[in-house]
This record gives C-alpha cells, structure tokens and sequence, in this order.
C-alpha cells in the first residue's frame, strides 16, 4: 500500500505514469492516455464486481470522470483507480490514420 496526495491505494506504486487524458467512447469504455505517452482503452466492466466501483454501472455517472493529480477519478474524489492498475488493465490503441 501507499499514500499519494492524501490518498490510500493498494499495491506498489509504478514510478511516473499518470493518466494525462481520458475520453468517454461508449459502453463502458474510455480511450486513456498517460504520462508515457501511450494511448490504451480501458473496459470499465471488469470494475463492476467490485463493490467499490458499483456505481460505475450506471454509464452517466462511469462518463463523469474527471483527471486529478494524473488519477481518473469519480462521483467527487469518492471512486478512484490508481493509474498503474488502470494501465494493467487496459489495451494497447493504435490510431488508425
């Protein structure tokens, strides 16, 4: 476990990689891009077995997400992923040009 910015997560942090951008592109997924520069898609399903996330169910409230200190976070700073797990469980992107 650590603390960041007053805020408890599990696991060991990954040195550097933030989320620097984050877009909503329906059901259930998020086009999220981080401090290395890779752009990955994120499925928010695999969230929704955990109590924690449950709320995200609710695709008005998964799309209401806003990016603080490089962390996607939800309903007000109250549901969070830890950038690290975001990027572990997400998929490589290429743009197609």
């Amino acid at each position: 476990m650590y603390i960041t910015n007053g805020i408890a997560y599990a696991g060991e942090p990954v040195g550097g990689i933030e989320v620097s951008h984050a877009r909503y592109v329906g059901e259930r997924v998020l086009l999220v891009t981080f401090s290395t520069g890779e752009t990955r898609l994120f499925d928010a399903s695999c969230l929704l077995s955990m109590p924690a996330f449950e709320p995200l169910e609710n695709e008005s409230v998964l799309e209401d997400f806003r990016i603080e200190h490089g962390i996607l976070t939800w309903c007000d700073g109250d549901i969070d992923i830890a950038p690290e797990a975001l990027y572990e469980r997400s998929f490589q992107y290429q743009e197609v040009a």
